[in-house]
């Protein structure tokens, strides 16, 4: 009886440890899928993006290309609770709010001089290998977009 009991014990321990310490299904490199991604026409396009997990935080880092192809790079880092938190770089954005809406999608808010630039959501897929990201916003030429980003975990 009381070996059962240990059994049962430790077995609920480690779905608890198992539960709570699960990956977060965002972290890793991401590579940009063109063939799948419809990208807004005269914006740039993140080529990479690498997520990784620190002690309370995250940091996000962006490597792509402007509208003009010259090469972009931005680190964002902060906690996924809706606050913005500045972007170091040189993107289209300064700064970006991460809200969590489930395990495997961000709801992320981007803002440019204090201005909202784009909304959109970033969502993992159930087997943890594509993530695609759904924005809309209004460029810095006033016109507004769309845009559906793939990525591939590399």
């Amino acid at each position: 009886m009381i070996k059962t009991r240990i059994a049962v014990v430790a077995v609920a321990l480690w779905f608890t440890a198992a539960v709570c310490f699960a990956a977060n299904p965002h972290m890793g490199t991401w590579k940009l899928n063109e063939g799948k991604s419809k990208l807004a026409p005269g914006l740039g396009k993140n080529i990479t993006v690498v997520y990784a997990e620190m002690k309370d935080k995250m940091k996000v880092t962006v490597d792509g290309v402007d509208k003009h192809g010259k090469p972009t790079h931005g680190v964002w880092q902060g906690q996924a609770d809706g606050k913005a938190y500045k972007t170091k770089g040189n993107l289209a954005w300064d700064a970006a709010a991460y809200k969590v809406v489930n395990d495997h999608t961000y709801q992320i808010t981007t803002m440019k001089g204090g201005k909202v630039f784009s909304n959109g959501k970033s969502t993992v897929s159930a087997d943890g290998k594509t993530r695609t990201v759904a924005t809309e916003g209004t460029g810095a030429d006033g016109k507004k977009f769309k845009s559906k980003a793939v990525y591939n975990k590399a």
